[in-house]
């Protein structure tokens, strides 16, 4: 974890354990204890997470683990299928990759706030493109990195 102007940076697997622990419905104070206390669940997901790293994270670094759950981060370094995961830990929703090298990219629906938190998160190098397109403000969003 690293902290430059703005958002405190988390890498991508730091982030899924938060999202993760976030999903079980817990208040960020809540979190920030039982983290801080070790007092964590153990991970029966795909995932298999060990959330005794962000332990280690909040001990070593604990102003930047705190402003990372109080006020958002950013992802170091984004995976496509990084990415995937983040979408399906965090907002619950299973997107569709596209693996063809050089055409790689994420699809998803989501709902214009689930947009905003994506795009707030993503690192450097990619980019998001589509928009509400239901009735209900949903719409089928794009994850691809930007071509250089």
């Amino acid at each position: 974890m690293t902290e430059t102007l703005g958002k405190v940076k988390l890498s991508q697997w730091d982030a899924l354990l938060v999202e993760s622990l976030r999903s079980l419905g817990w208040s960020d104070e809540e979190l920030l204890r039982r983290v801080e206390a070790g007092e964590l669940p153990v991970d029966e997901s795909e995932y298999h997470f060990d959330y005794a790293q962000l332990t280690h994270l909040a001990g070593e670094q604990p102003e930047v683990f705190r402003q990372a759950v109080t006020q958002g981060y950013q992802i170091k370094y984004n995976t496509i299928r990084g990415i995937r995961s983040w979408i399906f830990v965090a907002l619950g929703k299973e997107a569709e990759l596209e693996l063809e090298e050089g055409k790689e990219a994420a699809e998803v629906t989501l709902t214009e706030s689930e947009h905003e938190r994506l795009e707030a998160v993503i690192s450097f190098g990619w980019r998001i493109t589509g928009g509400p397109s239901g009735t209900e403000g949903t719409g089928v969003y794009r994850i691809e990195p930007i071509q250089r």
